[in-house]
C-alpha cells in the first residue's frame, strides 16, 4: 500500500499562475494529482527550487499535500539553461529534508528532464523507487521546431537518455509519447506506463455562453481563443494568421490570446506577435490577456467558440482537455498528445501543417456544426479524469 510519495519538479513550483514564466500544464498536473493523492489519505511532498529567499521553507498546500522550497544556486528566477548547475544540490537538499524529516518514500516521482535527473540522484540516496514524467521530449522539439528556432541542448538529449536507462518506469501521457520513446530513444516497452493526465470536471464544465460572455466583458461575434504561454513552440503566429483568413467568411471573428510571456525568447515573441497583429489589420481584432485562474479560464472557455492549439509538439494538451470539458471544441496540430487529447471530426478538427487558410477552413466548419462539435467534445472529455490517473498512477508505482 502507497503512504507516501516524492513528487520532484525543480524548475516550476505548481504554486505558480500558469501562463506565466515556466508554470503551463506541468504545474497544473502535479498540483491536481498532488491534491487526488492527499484526498486519498497519501501524504505528498512536492520538491521545487527556491526562486525568491522570502518563500518559506513549507508551505501546507492541503491536508497531506506539503510544498517543499530547496535552495539550489542563487534564489531567484533563473533561465531553464542554467538550472542544470543546481541539480545536484537540489537533489541533495531533497535527501536532506527526507532525512531530517524522517520521510520514508515509497515513490519518488519526477518530472521534466532536469528533475529526472535529480530524480536518479534522490533514488540513489534514498533506496526509493523513481518513476519519471517527462513532459516534453527534446528530441521530439527538435524534430518539429520552427525555422529559425535553436535545438535543445546535447545535455539534455543526453540527460533524458540516462533518466530512461536509470529510472524505474517512465510514465507516457499518451500512446503517441510511448511510440516516441520507443523510436526516438530505444526505450523498453516494458518500462514506459501510459498513464494519460486528468480534469477538473467540477471546474471544467458547460455553461451560458452569453453570461461567461457578458462576466468577461465580451461582445458578440465568432471568437476565437489561444490559451498558453507565449513562445514559438506554441504557436501563437499561425493563430493569428487563422483569424486573417477566417475573417473572410466571419468578418467579425476576433481572437483572444491568454497567456504569459516564457522563456528565453517568450518577450520577443510577445512583441513581434503584437506587430504580427498591427501588420495584418488585427490591431483591435486580436486581444491579449494575461494568464488568468482556472476558475475565469473556464469563463473563457465557455465564452468562445474554437480553442486554436497550433503547437508544434505537445505531449498531451491539457488546454485541450479542459476547453472540451467546458464544451469548447478545438482546432489542433496533428502533433504528439494532441491526436490522442482530440476526437479528430467529433470534439474539434486536427490540422497537418501550419498553413493558415488550412486552419480557417477548419475553424469555419467547427463554427458551422458549433452544437455537434460542442457535444462531441464533452462526451470526449469524460474519458480524462484524476481519480482515473491517480488510479493508473498506484497501480504503477505498486509496482515499482
Amino acid at each position: 500500500m502507497i503512504k507516501r510519495v516524492a513528487y520532484l519538479s525543480m524548475h516550476t513550483t505548481p504554486l505558480a499562475q500558469p501562463g506565466i514564466g515556466d508554470a503551463g500544464g506541468m504545474n497544473v498536473y502535479i498540483d491536481r494529482l498532488a491534491r487526488t493523492m492527499a484526498g486519498r489519505g497519501i501524504e505528498i511532498e512536492v520538491f521545487t527550487r527556491r526562486a525568491d529567499p522570502a518563500q518559506p521553507e513549507d508551505v501546507m498546500v492541503a491536508e497531506n499535500y506539503k510544498v517543499v522550497h530547496i535552495t539550489a544556486g542563487p534564489e531567484e528566477p533563473l533561465p531553464t539553461a542554467r538550472l542544470a548547475d543546481g541539480v545536484q544540490e537540489f537533489a541533495l537538499g531533497v535527501a536532506k529534508w527526507a532525512g531530517a524529516n524522517r520521510a520514508e518514500y515509497d515513490v519518488v516521482h519526477s518530472h521534466y528532464w532536469l528533475s529526472g535527473w535529480a530524480g536518479v540522484i534522490v533514488k540513489q540516496q534514498l533506496g526509493a523507487g523513481l518513476a519519471h514524467s517527462f513532459h516534453t521530449l527534446g528530441r521530439i522539439k527538435d524534430a518539429r521546431r520552427a525555422d529559425g528556432q535553436p535545438p535543445e541542448s546535447l545535455l539534455r538529449i543526453a540527460t533524458e537518455q540516462e533518466v530512461i536507462e536509470l529510472a524505474d518506469c517512465v510514465v507516457a501521457s499518451t500512446p503517441y509519447e510511448f511510440d516516441d520513446l520507443v523510436e526516438h530513444y530505444g526505450t523498453n516497452p516494458e518500462s514506459i506506463c501510459i498513464s494519460p493526465p486528468g480534469v477538473d470536471h467540477a471546474l471544467f464544465h458547460p455553461g451560458s455562453k452569453a453570461e461567461a460572455r457578458q462576466r468577461l466583458g465580451i461582445e458578440f461575434g465568432p471568437l476565437l481563443l489561444f490559451v498558453g504561454r507565449i513562445q514559438p513552440l506554441k504557436g501563437v503566429e499561425t493563430a493569428i494568421e487563422t483569424l486573417a483568413a477566417v475573417r473572410e467568411d466571419h468578418p467579425l471573428a476576433r481572437l483572444v490570446v491568454v497567456g504569459g510571456p516564457s522563456g528565453n525568447e517568450g518577450e520577443a515573441e510577445m512583441a513581434h506577435l503584437a506587430r504580427l497583429a498591427i501588420h495584418r489589420g488585427l490591431g483591435d481584432e486580436v486581444v491579449f490577456r494575461p494568464p488568468e485562474a482556472h476558475g475565469v479560464l473556464a469563463d473563457f472557455y465557455r465564452a468562445c467558440d474554437v480553442l486554436l492549439v497550433p503547437s508544434r509538439s505537445e505531449s498531451f494538451g491539457l488546454v485541450a482537455a479542459e476547453a472540451q470539458a467546458s464544451g469548447l471544441p478545438v482546432v489542433a496540430a496533428n502533433v504528439g498528445g494532441l491526436a490522442y487529447s482530440v476526437a479528430d471530426g467529433t470534439s474539434g478538427v486536427l490540422v497537418g501543417g501550419y498553413h493558415p487558410p488550412v486552419w480557417a477552413g477548419a475553424v469555419n466548419r467547427v463554427l458551422a456544426e458549433a452544437d455537434r462539435f460542442s457535444k462531441g467534445a464533452v462526451a470526449h472529455s469524460e474519458k480524462f479524469s484524476w481519480d482515473a490517473t491517480a488510479d493508473r498512477l498506484l497501480e504503477l508505482y505498486s509496482g515499482i
